[in-house]
This record gives structure tokens, sequence and C-alpha cells, in this order.
């Protein structure tokens, strides 16, 4: 064996910020990095815009809001069927086009029906977007760097949302509401931006692994186990949602904490998962998807208890109890930070590689409705749990997450259930 055989390449920097191979997937990071600014400008600013701008009352836009989204649910199996017909790439590119239609129209909407109508629109698009999405990334990339693509788009996601939040922000504190109207428009044409961005790549459908199918795994098995993945990935999903929708309100109504906190919360969030997903996914994370599962819900476990913290009896005097409550957000941000990033790309890569028919429309559909379902409930949820006592949605959402870790070894591939044929 000649020298040359036993030459490394020399690590580069992005081998050690663990990304994946970049060079000729331009169109495709820009898709996805301006698809995530347009989420981030204006999604939390919908309800301001017609309680503020169109003068609505909160309690019907809340409601409106809520109506189409729910109405917009069964538009992730619709867009599996569509995708099996022809491909996810097709179906990214119109997703971006029907949530650029419903932004549009925000600026006709003058009703609470209107409302709900173009939150069909915008909903339907997301929800179209993501049972595809997954699949794409299969088909633009390479297999052996399928996590590493998964955790590269996590990081450009929570980039772009902290891009469009902040141009939203910076919008709005200079010109103040009146720039909702033109911000619409904006938004509207970065999803075309991105839809031409995904219309100009060129897939191809991986290889299948050439193995041939146990007689042991039957497709019922199959069902059972990739049912069983999307029962797992609920508890991350209302995480998510806590981020979004719970941390807020029990940081200033259970805590006493001013309205800034939840900002430096998702901004300390954002950064960790923006800069070290890539590095954490390729270097500490278990190689085996399974145990990134488990060992990302111990930790968000552990983050739900620090969340709740803060609730128990706290040290004596205000100024005590004040710090106290910042310091257990802080170390709980870091360790649901952490989770999230051990969960993400594990979660995603099971998603398109647990069976055979795993990166198929109708899986990949059930799997994004469980994303969809939980994100409908979840303000419900964490609100009505909240009102109950400020303990109650962090103990759940623990409870919820120690469950998950006894069920992810059960999280096996369908080569893990073979065995060889008696002789």
């Amino acid at each position: 064996m000649s020298a040359a055989t036993h030459t490394r390449r020399p690590r580069t920097a992005a081998d050690r910020l663990g990304l994946p191979g970049l060079r000729g997937h331009g169109l495709f990071i820009t898709g996805n990095l301006i698809d995530s600014v347009g989420n981030g400008m204006l999604l939390p600013l919908g309800l301001l815009y017609f309680t503020d701008v169109q003068g609505l009352p909160l309690a019907q836009v809340g409601a409106a809001m809520t109506a189409g989204q729910a109405l917009a649910l069964p538009v992730t199996f619709l867009a599996g069927r569509l995708m099996d017909r022809v491909g996810p790439k097709r179906v990214v590119v119109w997703a971006n086009i029907l949530s650029a239609a419903g932004f549009a129209l925000f600026l006709l909407a003058r009703e609470p029906w209107h409302i709900a109508g173009v939150y069909v629109l915008v909903q339907a698009g997301i929800n179209m977007y993501f049972t595809a999405q997954r699949t794409l990334i299969t088909h633009v990339t390479r297999a052996d760097e399928r996590r590493s693509w998964f955790a590269f788009t996590g990081s450009l996601r929570n980039i772009g949302l902290a891009a469009g939040s902040a141009a939203a922000a910076g919008a709005l504190t200079v010109f103040g509401n009146g720039s909702l109207r033109w911000m619409i428009a904006v938004d509207a044409a970065t999803y075309l931006v991105a839809a031409a961005c995904f219309a100009a790549l060129t897939t191809t459908p991986p290889e299948p692994d050439g193995t041939p199918p146990s007689a042991l795994v039957t497709r019922a098995d199959n069902t059972r186990r990739y049912l069983l993945l999307v029962a797992v990935n609920i508890p991350y999903v209302l995480a998510q949602a806590a981020l979004a929708v719970l941390v807020a309100v029990y940081t200033t109504r259970a805590l006493g904490l001013p309205a800034s906190a939840a900002s430096m919360l998702f901004v300390i969030n954002t950064v960790i998962v923006s800069a070290c997903s890539t590095a954490v996914t390729a270097h500490v994370a278990p190689k085996v998807p399974r145990r990134a599962v488990a060992a990302g819900y111990l930790i968000m476990t552990v983050g739900m208890g620090a969340f709740a913290l803060p609730s128990l009896p706290a040290l004596p005097g205000p100024s005590g109890a004040a710090s106290t409550a910042w310091a257990a957000l802080i170390v709980a941000i870091v360790l649901f930070s952490v989770a999230e990033i051990l969960l993400g790309p594990a979660l995603s890569e099971l998603s398109v590689s647990l069976t055979p028919q795993a990166s198929g429309g109708f899986t990949q559909g059930l799997y994004q409705f469980s994303w969809a379902v939980g994100m409908v409930t979840a303000p419900a949820l964490f609100t009505l749990l909240l009102e109950a006592g400020p303990l109650l949605p962090w103990g759940v959402e623990a409870a919820a997450c120690l469950i998950a870790v006894l069920a992810a070894p059960a999280l096996k591939a369908p080569n893990r259930h073979r065995r060889r044929n008696p002789r």
C-alpha cells in the first residue's frame, strides 16, 4: 500500500464546524434562508397587523387565525399525495407560491372570515413546505451527509427567523405600525424569490439501499414503527411551541419579570442553535439517531425542571427571587438549546430513513401532521395548564419527554430487525 493511501486530507474549518459539503448547493441554501426570513418577518406580527392597522377586535382576530390554521391541517396529507406524484421539489415551489399569495391577501382582509381564509392559505403553504422539505434534502444531498444537512438547514432556519424578526422590529421602531403594509408586500416577494431558487434546483432521488427486505419485517411492522416515531416527535413539537407561546406569559405573569425576559431567552436560544448545531451534530451527538433522540429528551427533561424551578419557594426577598429566576431560566434555555440541537437533526433523519417508505408522501404527511396539530393545540393547552398552576405545563412536558426517552430505543431502522435465515 503506497504512502499516498495513508495521506489524510487536512481538516478544514468546515470540517471542524461540522458543515456538509456546500459546493454546488447555493440555490438550495438561499431558498431555505429566504423562506425562513419571510417567516420571521411577518408570522409573529399578523395579530398586530389585523388589530392595530385594520382595527379588528383582538378576540375575533385570534379566533379567525386559529380557525384558519386548523382548517389547513389536512393539507399535510394532500401535500404528501401530491409529492408522490410530482416529487418534493415541485411541492416546495408551490408551497412558497401559496404562502406568497396568502401574505399578499393580508392587504385585502377586512373581516374575520377574510382573516381565516388568508391563514388557511399561509398555513397550507407552510404545511406543504415542511411535508416535502425533508424528502427534498434526500434528493439534493449525499446520504452520508444527511444528518449534517438537517443540522445545517436547522441553523439556517434559526438565522433566517432571527434576521426576519430583527428586520421587522427595526421597521416598526423607525416607521411605526404603518410599516406593516409594505412589510407584507416585501414578505410576499421573499416567498416568490425562494420559490424561484427551489424551482432551479437539479434533484436526484436517492438510490435504494439494495438490501432485500426481511420476511420478518412486514408492512404493518414498519407502520407501527413509524407511528411510534410520530408519537415520540410530539414532545419535541410541544417544546418548540412552549418557546414561542409559553415562555413569554410564564416569565411575565408567573415570575413577574419584565417583558424583555422572553426576548432575551429567545436570543440565547437562537445564538446557540445557529452557532453550534452543525459542530455538535458532527462531533458530539451520538451517531445512532435513536440514541441522539434519547439523549436529547433526557436533557430536555432537565431543562423543563429548570424552567419550573423559579415557581418553587424562592430565596427570601424580591431581589433574591429575581436573581434565582434569572439564573434558572438561563440554565433552562441553554439545556433546551442543547436538547434541540440533538433532537432536531436526529428526528428529521429518522423521519426519512426509519422505514423503507419513510420518505414517501403518506409518511411525511403523517409526520408533518404531528407538527401542525401540536402547533395549533399548544397555545390552548399551555395557557390552560398555566392557569391551573405555574408548575403544571413544565411538569407535563417533562413527563412527556421522559416517556419519549423510554420509547426511543425502539426506533430502529428495518435492517436492525433482520436476522439470518436458518439453514
